[in-house]
């Protein structure tokens, strides 16, 4: 199953990038987030290669229209998509976007591929499997998250959504006199980042939509890590609201990063 998702995240990636090259036309939804036809495209490919795939497995896309589905709350085992992952880094060219495909079950991520077209790298794991990552056509390498150095910490966060809230966690790391080392960037890289140990910690205070987080927390978990809120509670799945609260990842679960927090 898994082989098949990566596949099909792969031919998206390819639908998405036969747009990359193009002036690219951009509507907005009603939340004012951006839409082109690269992400219509990436949506109706995943979409029907999935149900064509797993027929009885409904899926929830990001695009999906309402009616589809009006009766997810019921669903215990679905497919949960981002087809375009960065629009806004899509439309800027910063080759930071990706295709997220994730499986859930009973509120779980349980599968998850994050394919990042630009690069032709893709990162995937399945609970009690192993995580990985793959460049191009070459092997497969297992990923894990680092050992966290509590005075010397990597923390990534959004290029677009940051927010001020992840500005005064750091001031308060550096007031603490830990040495912190920043950097930002588009899409679900963030979370692998974490996952295969670049980085240690991502904060997220800037809502995100469970389509936004799924697979990467799938990556992060099976790499060792996790996706909480910031009260430490684990990042669950077809709630009530498909938003998602403010949220921290972290590689290493030992470092107290609830210290840092206003």
């Amino acid at each position: 199953m898994l082989e098949r998702i990566r596949q099909i995240a792969e031919e998206a990636g390819l639908k998405i990038l036969d747009h990359y090259d193009d002036e690219v036309p951009v509507d907005y939804k009603a939340d004012d987030s951006p839409l082109t036809q690269a992400d219509r495209a990436a949506h109706h490919l995943i979409v029907d290669r999935l149900r064509a795939a797993f027929p009885d497995i409904p899926v929830l896309s990001e695009e999906s229209p309402e009616d589809e589905i009006a009766d997810r709350r019921s669903w215990t085992r679905f497919w949960l998509v981002d087809p375009l992952d960065g629009t806004k880094e899509f439309i800027k060219k910063t080759g930071q976007f990706t295709v997220n495909i994730a499986l859930i079950e009973d509120g779980e991520a349980v599968q998850g591929v994050v394919h990042v077209p630009a690069q032709k790298v893709t990162y995937f794991a399945e609970r009690g499997a192993g995580a990985f990552r793959q460049n191009g056509e070459g092997e497969p390498t297992p990923i894990e998250i680092r050992k966290a150095e509590p005075k010397h910490l990597t923390v990534v966060a959004s290029r677009d959504h940051a927010g001020p809230e992840v500005g005064a966690i750091l001031e308060k790391m550096a007031a603490a006199g830990v040495e912190v080392e920043s950097a930002s960037m588009g899409s679900s890289l963030k979370f692998c980042l974490v996952a295969e140990g670049a980085a240690d910690l991502y904060p997220r205070t800037v809502p995100t939509m469970e389509w936004d987080t799924a697979a990467a927390q799938c990556i992060v978990e099976t790499a060792g890590g996790q996706v909480t809120t910031l009260d430490g509670t684990r990042l669950s799945y077809n709630k009530e609201s498909l938003r998602n609260p403010s949220i921290m990842t972290a590689g290493d679960t030992a470092l107290d990063w609830k210290q840092y927090l206003g």
